[in-house]
This record gives C-alpha cells, structure tokens and sequence, in this order.
C-alpha cells in the first residue's frame, strides 16, 4: 500500500492510508513504496477539494444514466465481529501476513473458514482458493549494464541506481541485447479516443525507445486534453512498458522527472532495485527485455550528444501531431543477470448467490497480504509487520460486509462475489492475476468496489473518492452518504494518478466499472483539524512500520459507517438490474462497451 496525502494549510495528511500502490504489475516490492513518505504536502485544501456536483471535477460526462434504486434494510455491520477479526489478523500468529510464508497460510485458511461460516459457496468450484504463481527476479547489478554507444565508437554505461535503475519482467537468468537503435517517443501513448499515437510512422521492433512520464493533459491543464492535470492510465508508468512491449521494443526507457511522477528519484532507486516479484509468466513474458528508468540530468546529456534539445522535444510531444524522433547516432545495449525463485500464493473467493439473476455479480474486494517479518531485525526489535490498518481492515470489512447480506431478510437479485486478493504489496499482483484469469467472466461483474486500509477514527462527514469523476458507481456512491448528511470528496493531488495504484485498477483495465473510496478526513467532532490529528500520526509512525498494530482503544466507528455505506452502494446494484458504467470519456468506457457488445 502507498501512501496518498491530503492538506489543509499544508497539514492534513490522508486520513486513509490506502493502499495505492505498490501496485498492479503497478508498483515496487512491499517497503519501496510507489510514493516517497518524504513527499510534500499538497496546496491548501480550496473550493475544487470541496463537495463536487455531477457537473464538475472533470472534463467527461458526470451524470448516471439511471434512477437510485430502492433497496431493503440491511443488517447493521457488527462493530464486534469487526473488532475481532482485525485483532486476529493483525495479531503476531499471523507473522505479517506475507504471501507464501507460514502467515500468508494461516490467513487463507482463516478466510476460507470466515466464508464458510458465513454460508457463502466457495467461487472455485469446490474451493475458495484461486492459486496464483509468484516468481521473485533479482537483478545483479555487478553482472548488469545499460550501455549508451554513439556514432563515433563511443559508450557510456549508466551508473546503476545513480543514473538508472533497470530490470525484466521476462522470467529468464540472463538477458542480452545490443546496438539497439535508440528513438523518443514522447509520451508512448496509443491512444485512439483522445486522436493521440505516438508510435505512428515508426517500427519500434527492435528498438529502445524513450518516454516521458505522465501525459500531455498535466502540462496542458485542459480538461479536453486527455484529463486536464488529473492522470488517465497513459500516464502511469506501467502503460508505457505495456505499450513499448505491444510495439515489440527492445528497451524501453523513461524519464524521470518529480513533479509529473510525484515522487523523487530517490524512490526509482530503491523501489526498482532489489529484488522485484511478479507473476509466474512464460520466459519470454511478452515485455520488452529491458525497462529502465534514467534521470533527466542523463536524458539531457544523451540527446544532447543526438543534436536533440530535450526541453525542446518535450515541449514538442504535446502535440498530437508529434511524430517520433530517432536520436541520431545512439543506440542502446544491455545485460541482465539474474537470480529466480518460485513460490505460490491465493487469492480467497466466496459466493453469495443472488435470487433473480445469479450469473451477474457484484464485486467487493481487498487484499489480505501485508509485509511479513523483517529478517534482519536486531534482538528485542519488533520484527513483524501487523499490517493492521493495511489491510486488516478492508480484508476484515468484506468479511463483514458479506455477514450483512448474507443475514439480509431478502436475498439480493445478482450474487456477490467477495475476494481478498495477495500480493498487492509486491505490485498488485493478485488482482493482476484474477484479472488475467477471471473467477467468473468479467462482462457478468456489474460493478465492483474495493476496500484499502481504512484508518481507526471517529465518524466523518465526508468520504474520499480517488479517482473522482470516473464512472457511475459514484452517483450510488453518494446515494449510500447522503441518509447520514456525508458529502463526497475527490482525493486531492488527482494528478498523482492515485486511482491507478491499486487493486481495482486490475479490474478497470479490462473494462469493469470499478470505485475506490475511502473514509473522510472532516470529522463530526473536530473537523479536519481533529481529522489530522490521525492521518498525520499514522503517515509518520505506523506505515509499513512494525507500529502498524491493533488496538482495543480503536474507535471503529468511523470505519463501521464506512463499511456500511461501501454496503449499500453496492446493494443498490445487488436489489436491481441497473448497470452502472465508466463516464462518458474515461479512458476505460470504449474497453466496457465493447466487452457488453460481446
């Protein structure tokens, strides 16, 4: 989980500490987070971080194409049961709750008996256990280079983890490539809705091609250019070595620069370095053999040395009639050796059929993995990482919120499906995996939720909504705040691409209408003052720290209403047979419909 941050006069720090990130084939091994803990806080909280109507906080269309259903009273989330299973999850028997260990087991047998108990079906025939393959690559960096070779018979090899910080996501021990030539890209963005190619005009089979970070509508800040300053999914990262793999690149290289990515190079360094997990692939994995990032200081130095201007040629990438930019005289050879293990792990799944249209689903998910045990811990130190803000508490909460309609009077129309997904630390990796290999056909998910890291505090009048302004579920959403006076807010640096970096974004990238929403930071009682009081203290003490430990002073209030409200939104779909779909002009509502036109 990565950590996201809110302010008010520079000092409210998220109150939910969610789980964005380590992220999908998204994001860097559990304690190299996706975000810095040294980020700085964001502007003062102003009018645009307020309650928003259906007409505002993005360019897209922002009005729900249905009525509010009705829905039956539900049995209230039992604050108790709540109570005991995050103290047990988060307990030290569980060992941090790390995939393919000892506590990773205990804790998918603990899930499979909760679901049992409840009188949920298992959803994988006769077994709640989706197995997913994890393999751990290691690169040596003393038996590894990225070598720049230029036209006069010249190299230069980046220095690792100074300059660059490579690796594959091909399952091989050694990876070699030479003299592949080297060309800019701009953005390395494909995308047919917005009229934008940057691979148009050129064969990138064989190549290294180089990128910037994030996407044209960041610097633009027009909302009719692909978002505005919010992220869409072409800016993130992990597009652009999916669209360099599709276009058959050799490497494939960004540039880092701070402020479009959100966190300093100091968090490429140790978040690529090191060991990196994945799913188990087949050995040629269809990546590029090298993904690597460079600083800019490199970046300008070696189109420099192309007769390129780089400030010159970003600025030009802001167009979409940019055409690609060989980079006369360099081309790019690498080696990657590196060191493999195999384990597995499981996702959880559980069924609660529905009455009237039992092949359609309602989705709640939440990862049950945390950290484990640190190993080089001294003698006396509290080595084990409870994990029990994140993601006890979501794990917990669709424990408890599949208890509240399983003991519902009436039986909800579609089924529920309930997963608690592993290895969201190590980079989304479950739901990546559930994503590939659906428990049940992706078309028949009518909408899914999921549930990261909720914090310990007392009720709030507001709700977070990362990613806001993305899809339908949101007007269900506000439907389930508003008998209890709570307004929504959207999370407030949507230019971080926050929504991209966790576990729903595995769904939403095949299309699924997917929210992500989390408690809120204006308190009944103290307002956002009081509420800063909790995310500032748990940003600066417990995540991913051995701190982040159950108490019985947890007022679980908050935590409860929030539950019940995630309920309720989904409820409204459970009890009808309205289906909620992306906003017009997300970059997912074409991947949706055509999958229902299937």
């Amino acid at each position: 989980m990565t950590m996201r941050f809110f302010s008010k006069t520079g000092a409210i720090a998220a109150i939910s500490a969610l789980a964005l990130a380590a992220c999908s084939d998204d994001t860097p091994p559990a304690d190299n987070s996706d975000v810095p803990a040294e980020t700085e806080q964001e502007a003062p909280v102003s009018d645009a971080d307020m309650p928003v109507t259906e007409d505002e906080g993005s360019g897209s269309q922002t009005t729900a194409s249905f009525d509010i259903p009705e829905i039956p009273s539900l049995p209230g989330i039992d604050t108790e049961a709540l109570r005991s299973g995050i103290e047990t999850l988060a307990s030290d028997e569980f060992e941090g709750r790390a995939p393919a260990t000892p506590g990773g087991e205990k804790t998918v047998a603990w899930l499979e008996q909760q679901f049992s108990d409840i009188g949920l079906e298992p959803a994988l025939g006769d077994s709640y256990r989706q197995q997913v393959p994890l393999v751990e690559i290691t690169a040596d960096p003393r038996d590894s280079y990225l070598t720049i070779n230029d036209a006069d018979g010249g190299s230069r090899t980046l220095a690792y983890g100074g300059e660059t910080v490579f690796w594959t996501k091909n399952v091989v021990e050694d990876v070699t490539f030479d003299d592949s030539d080297m060309v800019f890209v701009g953005f390395g963005i494909v995308a047919p809705e917005y009229g934008w190619n940057d691979y148009e005009g050129i064969d990138a089979k064989g190549k290294t091609v180089v990128m910037l970070i994030n996407d044209p509508g960041y610097y633009l800040e027009d909302e009719e250019m692909f978002n505005g300053k919010a992220m869409t999914y072409y800016g993130r990262w992990t597009y652009k070595f999916e669209e360099a793999a599709r276009q058959g690149a050799d490497a494939a290289i960004i540039v880092h620069q701070t402020a479009p990515a959100s966190y300093g190079w100091g968090v490429v360094e140790g978040s690529w370095s090191g060991p990196q997990i994945d799913l188990q692939r087949p050995e040629t994995g269809g990546r590029a053999d090298l993904e690597a990032w460079i600083t800019e200081e490199v970046a300008t130095e070696l189109f420099a040395s192309a007769g390129l201007d780089f400030a010159e040629q970003s600025a030009a990438a802001l167009t979409a009639d940019f055409a690609p930019v060989p980079m006369q005289g360099l081309s790019a050879s690498g080696k990657i050796a590196n060191s493999i293990s195999r384990s597995n792990s499981a996702n959880v799944a559980a069924i609660l059929p529905g009455s009237a249209a039992p092949a359609e689903y309602i989705l709640y998910m939440a990862h049950w993995d945390h950290i484990g045990v640190n190993a080089d811990a001294e003698p006396g130190q509290d080595a084990i990482y409870n994990g029990a803000v994140d993601n006890a508490t979501g794990t917990v909460g669709i424990v408890e919120i599949a208890r509240s309609f399983a003991a519902a009077e009436t039986a909800p129309d579609r089924s529920l499906l309930f997963v608690a997904v592993t290895a969201e630390e190590s980079g989304l990796l479950g739901s990546a995996y559930m994503a590939e290999d659906p428990i049940v056909p992706l078309a028949s998910i009518v909408g899914g939720i999921n549930i990261d890291a909720l914090l310990p505090t007392p009720p709030a009048k507001d709700l977070v909504v990362i990613g806001y302004g993305a899809s339908e579920l949101e007007a269900l959403l506000e439907a389930a705040a508003g008998p209890r006076d709570m307004y929504l807010r959207p999370d407030a640096n949507p230019q971080a691409g926050y929504f991209y970096r966790s576990d729903h974004i595995s769904l939403a990238k095949k299309g699924v209408p997917m929210l992500y929403a989390d408690s809120g930071i204006d308190l009944v009682d103290g307002g956002e003052e009081a509420g800063s009081v909790y995310g500032d203290a748990y940003t600066e003490n417990d995540y991913h720290a051995p701190s982040d430990e159950y108490s019985p002073d947890w007022d679980l209030s908050g935590i409860t209403g929030t539950l019940e409200i995630l309920r309720d939104t989904g409820a409204y779909m459970a009890y009808s047979d309205i289906r909620p779909n992306w906003y017009e002009g997300n970059e997912f509502r074409a991947l949706r419909d055509e999958m229902m036109a299937d």
